[in-house]
């Protein structure tokens, strides 16, 4: 499959290893607060596609230096050929990490009862109730909905590392929503608080959205901390 671009080392797509990042194109949602909003739409700046066999040759190159990759997007289950792609990476020895926003939890069981996946971050846009669902990320079917749900209750019982992550809106989600989430996936291993960054948005209007402070997360955290047995903050 063809790739919009790739990042050939990061200290923080992957806690505790060094990795290449892989960005697939195409999304299924149109959240609006998107920072990467060139992977959805005609980008304004063409970048040359990287191919798997691309991918396999510099990660062979850089074996003794790079851990794994991370396969992020847009949203990488869209492409049939992921699962062959990711094969083929496991196969000279890479970690692999995937990040998803959990509308094929068929492929992700596929992926995962094969034991081609060693960690799985799935963002979760809103409180899991649909019209809320649907705000935060736009763009948004009865059955992907669905999906959702079904894919955290799946990697919840996986034996692979998992991160649940927010990115925290404040014109989507108040201190009760963000709670709401950390009951839902209550007793996960690590939630994740991403603070919004208005600098990219795929909505115009969203660049004039201030987000929280760091002490507002901070404290989002604190009450989400009670549900879950990690929760941190990070920025993007």
């Amino acid at each position: 499959m063809k790739y919009a671009g790739m990042i050939k080392q990061s200290l923080v797509d992957y806690p505790g290893e060094i990795v290449a990042v892989l960005f697939t194109r195409g999304c299924n949602m149109r959240c609006p607060f998107c920072h990467n909003p060139d992977l959805l739409i005609k980008p304004k700046i063409l970048v040359k596609p990287v191919d798997i066999e691309e991918t396999i040759e510099f990660m062979l190159a850089r074996g003794s230096f790079l851990d794994g990759v991370v396969i992020t997007g847009g949203e990488p289950t869209l492409n049939e050929e992921l699962v062959d792609d990711i094969a083929r990476l496991k196969s000279i020895g890479c970690l692999v990490k995937l990040d998803t926003n959990g509308t094929n939890p068929a492929m992700l069981e596929t992926l995962i009862s094969h034991n081609m996946l060693d960690y799985v971050a799935m963002d979760i846009k809103a409180p899991l109730e649909y019209k809320k669902y649907l705000q935060a990320c736009g763009k948004l079917t009865s059955e992907n909905f669905f999906n959702i749900r079904s894919s955290i209750h799946l990697l919840r019982s996986a034996a692979v590392k998992l991160e649940f992550r927010t990115t925290v809106v404040p014109a989507l989600h108040s201190a009760e929503d963000i709670v709401n989430i950390a009951r839902y996936i209550e007793g996960s291993d690590k939630y994740t608080l991403q603070q919004f960054n208005p600098r990219v948005t795929l909505e115009p209007g969203y660049a004039q959205v201030v987000p929280y402070n760091q002490a507002e997360m901070q404290a989002l955290a604190e009450q989400c901390a009670a549900h879950l047995k990690e929760v941190r903050v990070v920025n993007i």
